[in-house]
């Protein structure tokens, strides 16, 4: 099982998610933060990387209505502002991680 393999999703609270990790890592994330980070085609120009989103269009409020695997490698979160196409892969949800260590 690979450390970037999660082995616990969980909404910590409405503005935090967390993760606890096959290597004992634990991880929270800001869920505005996260959608802010989404990198579908709608979000992120495919070929040049320009960032599509406008920050101001998301509401501070929006939250994850769902979470889903997809196969073994990521998550699929359904957003409150009705986005759901992007795809955080384990791997980019690490590298995301701001979770001080002695948390």
């Amino acid at each position: 099982m690979s450390a970037a393999t999660p082995t616990n999703v969980f909404q910590v609270d409405r503005q935090t998610l967390g993760i606890d990790w096959a290597d004992g890592a634990k991880s929270q994330y800001n869920v505005r933060e996260l959608r802010l980070c989404c990198s579908c085609a709608s979000c992120v120009h495919e070929w040049t990387g320009e960032k599509l989103l406008d920050d101001g269009s998301i509401p501070e409020d929006v939250a994850p209505v769902s979470i889903e695997n997809v196969g073994l490698y990521g998550l699929r979160i359904q957003w409150s502002d009705g986005h759901n196409t992007g795809i955080y892969t384990y791997e980019r949800l690490r590298a995301l991680d701001r979770t001080p260590e002695d948390s």
